[in-house]
């Protein structure tokens, strides 16, 4: 079970990584909001249809809406609306250096629910590590961020925010609904949600998308890969290890965007691209510390072929 937790943080940092380069292709054709709305629409089909061929439940009753509200509004809905529509004032490498306060927000939040979740001092220093690489990594220019757009960052900083709040909320709710159509629901509400921002936006049409050859395979793509089989991935790993453990994925992401950007776009990796690998996997280890030290001391005393033989 532990080797499959690692699995499946590492798929998740890898598919959502990799969805920056795809998503840069698609908006060449469509615009942002619209684009992840028809996203988590397919995303929210394609779950509905496997619920169904399943033989799943696919009517939510009582407090079953409570995790797919939370996940939906906050986790697919809000926090992309929000941070598209930040994301018009200021950078992606001011955005990139918000969105890394996530994992630092996320303790403070779960004291406000019944996930009492809480970080030893040294872990606390190894977040703090992990979002100094985030920043090393975006390598923001200073004066960027000293002109950056106060709404842009109100925009980016709460759409971080909205993010924290729905792991929080969706952790501590507690469901007997089937996984699978749970998360339909999620990615329907989301869906709803963007397809509103979309149409209040005045600069967003319908008519503005062009669907491309490439347009349309990013958009399936984001709503396959990265949408149903990412955001699954993400929602399985938040009921395992709670949302402050979950939340350190927002300073794996960027190591695999760049990672991606470089092989696939011909992106160039400066130097400080690779410090910020270093600094974010030594937070890693002082976070997880524990657990590294468990899998290591299991390792060492796993017996040898010629133990076993006796």
């Amino acid at each position: 079970m532990r080797r499959r937790t690692i699995l499946a943080f590492l798929l998740v940092a890898a598919v959502w990584g990799t969805a920056f380069p795809v998503t840069k292709v698609a908006l060449a054709s469509i615009p942002p909001a619209l684009l992840a709305a028809v996203r988590f629409d397919v995303a929210a089909a394609l779950l509905f249809a496997l619920a169904a061929w399943r033989g799943d439940r696919l009517r939510p009753a009582g407090a079953e809406w409570r995790p797919i509200a939370a996940g939906g509004v906050l986790l697919v809905g809000v926090h992309h609306a929000l941070l598209f529509a930040g994301q018009l004032y200021v950078t992606s490498a001011v955005a990139a250096v918000l969105l890394g306060l996530i994992p630092v927000v996320t303790p403070a939040l779960t004291r406000l629910t019944a996930a009492r979740e809480r970080l030893s001092p040294v872990s606390l220093v190894g977040v703090l590590l992990g979002f100094a690489g985030v920043v090393t990594i975006a390598d923001p220019d200073p004066t960027a961020l000293a002109g950056a757009d106060l709404l842009g960052v109100g925009l980016v900083f709460a759409s971080a925010l909205a993010f924290a709040l729905g792991a929080v909320l969706t952790h501590d709710a507690p469901t007997t609904m089937p996984t699978v159509a749970e998360q339909a629901w999620m990615m329907l509400v989301g869906a709803a949600v963007l397809h509103a921002t979309s149409a209040a936006l005045p600069w967003e049409s319908l008519g503005d998308a062009v669907w491309t050859p490439a347009a349309v395979a990013s958009l399936l793509y984001l709503a396959v890969v990265a949408g149903a089989g990412g955001f699954a991935l993400y929602f399985w790993l938040l009921r395992r290890v709670g949302p402050i453990e979950v939340s350190l994925l927002e300073y794996v992401i960027p190591t695999f965007a760049a990672l991606a950007g470089w092989l696939a776009l011909g992106e160039s990796l400066a130097p400080t691209t690779v410090a910020g690998f270093a600094v974010i996997f030594v937070g890693f280890v002082l976070v997880k510390r524990a657990a590294i030290r468990a899998e290591l001391r299991r390792w060492r005393d796993r017996p040898g072929p010629d133990t076993a033989a006796d």
